[in-house]
């Protein structure tokens, strides 16, 4: 029989008899190769989808047909199984190197590291001659990510086998004195990751311990040049002691496995500065060292909170909770949740962090991701209609996972997008805070949140009528001036009565007392008096200097060498770390406020066993905090729980997460690292998270996050190419003052796009009312743009003319874009002629109307001609506005609705705009009311979803006319209110009242 050799490590190779099979295209290599690893049946509409994602159905499974065709020839039609539906490899006579790799590897799992035998000696080489290269090295298929990806984990699962059977030849190679044996895996072992410190040990221990001292020493400068070029770091003391024995030639004995990785530091046992260990009672030291101080101070506070909470009925409350930083605002709403889960109340529980500001949606997308991936009601999503569901997987794409037959949700860009999206994720908060009692949404350090999480807010906190949850807040007060939108939000839910604002004052020296009473242990007199003169009352302060006391002692004599300023606190608590958990908090320093392990693990260089003993360590002196301590819960029902406190949207939700214990400690340990070192660990970190992001095919969510990172890093190039992706990712989900910042971001770098940077910056504050600034930012993009660009900035920025009211420096761009256009596509010279007719409309004058209407009909003529769709809808609707012009209503209002209903059929935001607010002009001039009201309101609408001030401002303003004359003189005045809100806001440039703009009435 014939016998079918497959070999995917290293190079892919196909064998049949001994000599190679010659296959026609990479797509069949790829075929064959997952058909084998992963040894059983998959559909063709499967194999279509992995191997050709950019076909449509039809043709993906007939290019799969073909290609099974030509790959069962050239395999003599003898292995592959292609029935009608599904398509398989048969097993017979079938050698896979990755599966006889597997199964030497397998064969010696059984045993632990310290029971290595004599008969895993051979599976175990022959594991490692398997292994030729990594997995299908130098393959790849660029037009299809989800077999990349595939690929890739096969690989990292691969690799770490290796190296754990190369480890365990090292192991056995020694025991057995056989040391040339064992160096030469070990140098394989160490080439798989060369920062493994372990690695750099063992191989001086085999090569001290076979005579030859002289490479055990090369060894130890290899690992020192390593550690400096790639984390900035010295070896660890263990590998330095290593290296004095061996360089002393001590007498010791060698024993192998000795410095492999299992670390064993002595606790430091040097009390700190001024400082007495033997006055530390052990019961205050037990005590202090469960940071949860008791509530004590905030009686006044805490009634108001309880009595904000019991007035949650039928209708939902906010409570803020403000005062300065570490005043102990997160202290009480911890209080008030643990109150509500005790009563079978759920509670959520969400923060927001410095400097993520750039991070759409981050802090409620970290919540409840956590609560998809680990939910503690599997049927919560049954109490969502599915059209909510659906808009709520734009930005938690795990409800799919959940909900798998959810109906598509309409584009982003179709009327009311933005309000349906906010909505679809208000009715997800809502189910998930459903329980017997009012659930409570828990948002920490509110003054971080991005902007897009904060038009969500209020959006939730102005729809609480009927939704019976407390929204709970915290801020600091000084990050919060007067005018600050959320200033703004509290007032307006006060007004209403569904808001609750508590100011939280600093501590007394009673309430510092009885925090030092309930430590326990003896003090010297006067402790507590000393203590709140020292930390001024400040809560953040006195738990932080108590906590010192559990790693010292109380204070020796009457002077207290500890200021009354955090860092100095802080400092004697870092003192206390070992080497490697100061390297790991270094790197998670920089990471940011809370992190996760796999990043963490990745970015230090750090092996995994190093990476948990450190973090253990921080945790138990209280530096770190594990991020599970916020909990998603349902009354007392035991272990019923999800991490919330933060999940990065890269992290997998397998990865545990952490906190540093506050900010200022991140802070602290941040600006101390050497600036080299924190600029090699940012080029990590953002490795790490493209990486990740790449695998997830989400790099746009955390884009500002990694451009964050290269900047940092100095990696200006790559800085810049992420931030214009999470500017485009931070506009597509209406997010548009994010995305004016990271468009402006990349340029600062040197993005080569910088004329389409430029531009796209010229359209966020064209929709901003922002005039001056977007015609600065056109000219810029006018003057960098190749030939072909320049036409469709002449014409934007004759736009931007127009909507000031300047006739005549429209109308000469309008003619630049023509001249530029000259000879080219009719359809884009249609649009500009209908822009120009326009303004020749507005400008007035005694052959207004007549050129106009050239101009229109020209534009309408073009159209046609190039039977392109956006100008046709472009071209009617001037026609209509001209045609009302002259009382005409009729043809107004029939041009007007062909150009809705092109518009519609192009999913064009603004042509609808346009032609629905002046439907409602035609139709109120014809004493059509109803009819003219309809068609305002959803065109005001459509302009708030797109964010258009300006447009938004002249709806508003129709809206009035046409409300008063329907007699509804109240709503009209509300109505005109907002216009000129609006109109103030972005009628005044340079301080000069530009009156011009309110004459955009129609468009």
């Amino acid at each position: 029989m014939p016998r079918l050799n497959l070999y995917l490590l290293g190079a892919p190779r196909v064998e049949r008899d001994g000599a190679p099979v010659e296959v026609d295209t990479r797509k069949a290599i790829a075929l064959v190769a997952y058909l084998a690893v992963t040894d059983q049946p998959h559909s063709r509409d499967a194999l279509a989808a992995l191997l050709w994602p950019d076909y449509d159905q039809a043709h993906a499974r007939a290019t799969l047909r073909r290609t099974l065709s030509a790959l069962n020839k050239a395999l003599g039609g003898e292995w592959l199984d292609a029935g009608r539906e599904t398509v398989s490899l048969r097993r017979e006579d079938l050698w896979l190197d990755v599966e006889e790799f597997g199964r030497c590897v397998a064969g010696c799992a059984r045993h632990s590291p310290g029971q290595d035998c004599d008969a895993c000696l051979r599976p175990l080489a022959e594991a490692a001659g398997l292994y030729r290269g990594d997995f299908m090295a130098g393959f790849t298929l660029r037009d299809s990510p989800s077999f990349d990806d595939w690929q890739f984990f096969q690989g990292e699962s691969l690799r770490r086998d290796l190296a754990g059977a190369l480890e365990r030849l090292v192991r056995c190679h020694g025991t057995r004195g056989e040391y040339e044996e064992a160096i030469g895996h070990a140098r394989r072992w160490l080439a798989l990751d060369p920062l493994h410190e372990p690695v750099h040990r063992e191989l001086m221990c085999l090569f001290a311990a076979a005579g030859r001292r002289s490479a055990a020493l090369h060894q130890y400068r290899e690992c020192v040049r390593i550690l400096e070029k790639e984390l900035g770091v010295p070896p660890l003391e263990e590998t330095t002691q290593l290296y004095q024995a061996i360089k002393e030639n001590a007498d010791f004995r060698l024993q192998i496995g000795d410095y492999s990785g299992r670390e064993q530091r002595a606790s430091p046992t040097t009390p700190s500065p001024g400082i007495s260990a033997q006055s530390a009672p052990g019961n205050l030291q037990s005590a202090i060292s469960n940071l949860q101080s008791p509530l004590v101070g905030r009686d006044v506070e805490w009634s108001a909170l309880l009595g904000a909470y019991g007035a949650v009925g039928a209708d939902g409350h906010l409570v803020v909770l403000e005062g300065e930083g570490g005043i102990g605002k997160t202290r009480l709403a911890d209080e008030l949740l643990a109150h509500v889960r005790a009563r079978g109340g759920v509670t959520v529980a969400v923060r927001c962090y410095e400097g993520e500001t750039d991070l759409a949606y981050g802090p409620l997308a970290a919540g409840l991701r956590a609560f998809v991936s680990q939910p503690l009601r599997p049927d919560w999503h049954t109490e969502v209609p599915p059209h909510w569901l659906s808009e709520a997987a734009r930005l938690l794409p795990e409800v799919t996972l959940r909900s798998p037959a959810l109906p598509p949700p309409p584009p982003l860009d179709s009327p009311g997008a933005q309000n349906r999206f906010f909505e679809g994720l208000s009715q997800v908060l809502l189910a998930v805070c459903r329980g017997p009692v009012p659930g409570v949404l828990f948002i920490d350090d509110l003054h971080w949140a991005d902007a897009a999480s904060l038009d969500l807010l209020t959006y939730f906190v102005r729809r609480l009528k009927g939704r019976p949850v407390l929204v709970l807040t915290t801020w600091r007060s000084e990050c919060v001036p007067a005018g600050h939108r959320l200033r703004q939000l509290l007032a307006e839910a006060q007004r209403a009565r569904t808001a609750t604002a508590l100011t939280l004052g600093r501590l007394g020296p009673e309430a510092v007392a009885a925090l030092v009473q309930a430590a326990g242990g003896v003090l010297p007199a006067g402790f507590s008096a000393q203590l709140h003169r020292e930390t001024e009352g400040l809560p953040l302060f006195v738990v932080e200097y108590l906590a010192s006391l559990a790693h010292g002692g109380a204070p020796s004599g009457g002077a207290w060498p500890i200021p009354g300023s955090v860092r100095d606190v802080l400092h004697a608590r870092l003192a206390a770390v070992s080497e490697t958990a100061s390297q790991i908090l270094a790197t998670a320093a920089v990471i940011g406020r809370s992190f996760d392990f796999d990043t963490l693990r990745e970015a230090s260089g750090r092996g995994e066993e190093e990476a948990v003993a450190a973090l253990e360590e921080l945790i138990a002196v209280g530096l770190v905090t594990e991020a599970g301590d916020r909990r998603w819960t349902i009354g007392d029902r035991k272990g019923a729980e999800a991490v919330l406190d933060r999940l990065s949207p890269i992290t997998s939700s397998l990865s545990p997460v952490y906190d540093f214990s506050h900010e200022k400690l991140r802070a602290l340990v941040y600006e101390e690292t050497s600036l080299a070192r924190r600029r090699l660990l940012h080029r990590r970190v953002a490795d790490a998270l493209a990486a990740r992001a790449h695998a997830r095919r989400d790099a746009g969510a955390v884009a500002g996050l990694i451009a964050h990172h290269y900047r940092e890093a100095g990696q200006d190039a790559l800085a810049a190419d992420h931030f214009k992706l999470a500017g485009n990712h931070a506009r597509a989900l209406y997010a548009n003052a994010e995305a004016l910042a990271h468009y402006r971001a990349a340029l600062a770098l040197g993005h080569p796009a910088a004329a389409a940077l430029h531009e796209a910056i010229g359209d966020l504050h064209t929709l901003r009312g922002e005039y001056s600034q977007a015609l600065t930012s056109y000219e810029t993009a006018a003057a960098l743009c190749d030939p072909e660009g320049l036409p469709a900035i002449e014409r934007k920025l004759g736009g931007v003319h127009h909507r000031r009211g300047a006739w005549d420096q429209a109308e000469s761009h309008f003619q630049a874009a023509l001249a530029a256009l000259e000879g080219g596509p009719p359809g884009e010279r249609a649009r500009v002629y209908a822009d120009w007719s326009l303004t020749a409309h507005l400008a007035g004058g005694p052959e207004a109307a007549a050129r106009a209407a050239e101009l229109a009909q020209r534009a309408l003529e073009l159209a046609e001609r190039a039977g392109d769709t956006r100008a046709l809808a472009q071209s009617h609707n001037i026609l209509g506005v001209l045609a009302a012009s002259r009382d005409d209503l009729e043809s107004a209002r029939r041009h007007l609705e062909r150009s809705l209903q092109l518009a519609g059929a192009l999913g064009d935001q603004s042509a609808r705009i346009a032609a629905l607010n002046n439907l409602a002009l035609a139709c109120g001039a014809g004493e059509h009311t109803g009819s003219a009201l309809g068609f305002a309101e959803e065109a005001l609408r459509l302009a708030e979803v797109l964010g258009d001030r300006h447009r938004e401002a002249a709806l508003h303003n129709n809206l009035a006319d046409l409300l008063h004359a329907a007699g509804r003189s109240v709503e009209a005045m509300t109505h005109l209110k907002q216009a000129v809100a609006i109109y103030a806001e972005i009628g005044v440039e340079a301080g000069a009242v530009r009156p011009e703009i309110w004459k955009l009435a129609e468009w």
